[in-house]
């Protein structure tokens, strides 16, 4: 049998899928703890000592290139079976989440994929969605953030692009801060991330409507 989450996850897993419904997006603080996110932290360091990480491209398959101007950010991409415990805590988390929103929301997602992401000082991910033109299978857009200490001055934004009923676009402006979760619709919102002062880590992925290893990435 399986462990119902406490209160207060279930109380942010709420927020997730009301805001989700309401304006395609939700920002939820405190989503993972302090130590949750030490821990995913250390994992990362991990990573990246074992030289794992590799440089983010644009497009799938065929059309896959790496533009750092465009995009210059680094990612590792998680293996569930074979992730380390702190990195199982929080996909089981997700699973959580996955399973909230199917029953509030009835999107009917079946999977997930997520990858640890760094940013070196000064770069950035210009304007784009996360849906791609040949793949639709992503539906909702997921990013932890894992930068402790983080202060406004430190810029590194994320950018949402919300379009308005009138044609117009509204924008709403992410401080990258620990614990911090971002979510929203891969086909409605454009975004981007701004150029920060330090560097800048997260756990970042898509829940998919059709099962990882069936989706064409």
């Amino acid at each position: 049998m399986e462990e119902e989450p406490d209160e207060k996850i279930v109380l942010k897993f709420e927020q997730i899928a009301d805001r989700l419904s309401d304006k395609g997006y939700a920002i939820v603080d405190n989503f993972l703890t302090p130590s949750e996110v030490r821990e995913l932290l250390h994992v990362l360091t991990h990573h990246r000592e074992q030289g794992t990480f590799k440089k983010a491209g644009i497009g799938t398959a065929d059309q896959f290139t790496v533009d750092k101007q465009v995009r210059g950010d680094y990612i590792r991409w998680i293996e569930p079976q074979e992730a380390l415990p702190p990195t199982k805590v929080f996909l089981e988390r997700m699973n959580e989440v996955m399973r909230y929103i199917n029953r509030t929301c009835f999107l009917g997602l079946k999977d997930y994929e997520f990858h640890f992401t760094m940013y070196p000082v000064g770069t950035v991910y210009q304007r784009h969605l996360d849906q791609f033109q040949t793949n639709d299978h992503r539906q909702l857009s997921f990013i932890c953030y894992l930068n402790e200490d983080w202060l406004p001055e430190h810029g590194g934004n994320l950018r949402l692009y919300l379009p308005q009923p009138d044609g117009a676009e509204e924008t709403v402006d992410v401080l990258p801060v620990a614990g911090r979760l971002a979510c929203f619709r891969s086909n409605l919102i454009p975004h981007e991330v701004l150029a920060a002062t330090r560097p800048r880590y997260s756990l970042t992925g898509w829940m998919l409507d059709q099962l990882n290893e069936l989706t064409f990435l």
